[in-house]
């Protein structure tokens, strides 16, 4: 007698389902993680070389900052407005992430910063924790913001 194909033997079954509880508790870990430190925070809008915006959570008290990006940009690469399309673009990733880190801190006025860690939760969202030789500013610190800049708000 055959069995039909969808019916696993009991051993890879249980296997199977156990890889897939581990996979939903990995992802509802990052995602508590991410709602936890950035959800309450504003976004800031950096734009790197290829002329695209990134999004940037800064946890200031944390010094871990949240850089996302648009999931089109990921998929295709830099260059969309140039209608070039980026051939690889999972290459050039982690060079774009850690340059917007890096521009980030830079156009904020903390240049003496140095990205000291990096955790990358999908391809669309990376942490960068960082070190400073300044003190930790205090909450409700009135701190220097990208002049002009906001996400979502295009051309009207």
């Amino acid at each position: 007698m055959r069995r039909p194909a969808a019916l696993l033997p009991p051993a890879l079954t249980a296997l199977t389902l156990a890889s897939l509880g581990l996979a939903l508790a990995g992802c509802t870990t990052g995602f508590s993680y991410i709602s936890r430190n950035y959800v309450a925070l504003t976004p800031q809008v950096v734009t790197i070389g290829c002329k695209e915006p990134y999004e940037v959570y800064d946890n200031r008290q944390l010094r871990r900052m949240l850089i996302v990006s648009n999931a089109l940009r990921e998929y295709a690469g830099c260059n969309l407005s140039e209608v070039r399309i980026d051939p690889e673009p999972a290459a050039s990733r982690v060079n774009r992430f850690r340059t917007a880190a890096r521009a980030y801190l830079d156009e904020t006025v903390r240049e003496d910063c140095r990205i000291t860690g990096e955790t990358v939760f999908d391809p669309l969202k990376t942490e960068f924790a960082y070190a400073c030789d300044a003190p930790i500013e205090k909450r409700g610190t009135v701190v220097p913001r990208l002049p002009g800049r906001n996400p979502g708000l295009g051309p009207r």
